[in-house]
């Protein structure tokens, strides 16, 4: 899996275009978009997208709240929760997870380490993305910084797990994939560049 988070990098005009052309180059490439942005998005491109980040709360009364519902009813597949930049509690995120799974949304959970990697585990998200966060934006990734950790986390955390942080070359993509990632989640190196899509033909 190849997972490009737009972040806040782009978003209304700027963020559909972005996914046009992630599509041109593989129709297989998971989104992660803004909550705004994303019934736009599916309908244009029918790529697979999820949500940057969702709350556990229901249907009512709950002002200001992104709903798992909304998701769904705007044909996202699933969710990313628990990003370095928008920490949550493990109390939350195991609600939002159960939440989730009530709409058979897929869920993505990031964490920061191996430890943390086993807690999540035990909540069955449908994949666990290791990102070290003080590798993540920069230009050096997790797999030349650290690739034990890699290795380790594929070992150690029982789900199916990806990896990311700094990653921005062909080399980081093939040195995760044969220490057993599932795949990687990129961002910057994607969302900022002149050329996406050169960048993504690069990566795959």
């Amino acid at each position: 899996m190849l997972f490009v988070n737009f972040k806040n990098y782009v978003f209304g005009e700027k963020s559909v275009k972005l996914a046009k052309e992630c599509k041109k180059v593989n129709n297989k490439i998971v989104l992660g978009v803004g909550l705004g942005d994303l019934y736009r998005i599916v309908k244009e491109t029918k790529m697979k997208c999820y949500v940057q980040h969702i709350d556990y709360q229901g249907k009512g009364r709950n002002t200001g709240y992104n709903l798992v519902e909304n998701v769904k009813a705007n044909n996202g597949k699933g969710v990313m929760l628990n990003h370095s930049e928008h920490r949550l509690s493990f109390e939350i995120i195991s609600k939002t997870v159960k939440r989730c799974k009530q709409l058979n949304l897929e869920i993505m959970v990031f964490v920061k380490n191996i430890n943390e990697g086993k807690k999540v585990s035990r909540l069955k998200p449908s994949y666990i993305c290791v990102e070290p966060p003080k590798l993540v934006g920069g230009k050096v990734s997790v797999s030349t910084a650290n690739p034990k950790l890699i290795e380790d986390s594929v070992k150690k955390i029982n789900g199916r797990i990806l990896v990311g942080a700094g990653i921005h070359s062909k080399r980081d993509v093939e040195v995760a994939r044969k220490l057993g990632a599932k795949g990687v989640a990129v961002s910057s190196a994607v969302t900022t560049a002149r050329n996406p899509g050169k960048v993504l033909k690069e990566l795959i």
